[in-house]
């Protein structure tokens, strides 16, 4: 399996994230080249993608989202999608591995991620992984 650091916007990403992110939610727009090329022009986002090999198709994606504040500095783990025709091959946990791997080279002091409950399968992923369940309210204002 490869995953890779998205770089520039392609009709192969375009595509991938057309057939993805359904897949992720029903209510949530695939990504425009601009919104794909605003993701990897800013600064603190790291899009990486998944293939069996090289040449494959993309068939999976998750966005890592560094934040720096005055308590130090922390990493989310962000649209984890995986192709449904390749779940339960390792793809998310490759995925959510380089995530980490990345975050602590980042300097993070910790990762944090929400999770669908009826997202059985990846919260169990992320459990194995070495996440905890946080208990916390989360509040969310929309600006939309």
């Amino acid at each position: 399996m490869l995953i890779q650091q998205v770089d520039e916007v392609t009709n192969e990403l375009l595509s991938a994230f057309q057939r993805l992110m359904p897949q992720l939610s029903a209510t949530i727009q695939p990504p425009t080249q601009e919104a794909l090329q605003a993701l990897l022009d800013f600064p603190a986002s790291t899009l990486l993608v998944a293939r069996m090999r090289e040449s494959g198709p993309i068939i999976g994606a998750a966005t890592l989202a560094v934040v720096r504040a005055p308590s130090g500095v922390h990493a989310r783990l962000e649209d984890v999608i995986v192709d449904e025709t390749v779940r339960g091959q390792g793809v998310g946990e490759a995925l959510t591995r380089e995530v980490i791997r990345l975050a602590k080279e980042s300097g993070a002091d910790y990762i944090a991620l929400t999770s669908n409950p009826r997202r059985e399968a990846a919260n169990r992923l992320y459990q194995r992984v070495g996440f905890k369940k946080w208990e916390t309210n989360l509040y969310r204002y929309d600006l939309k």
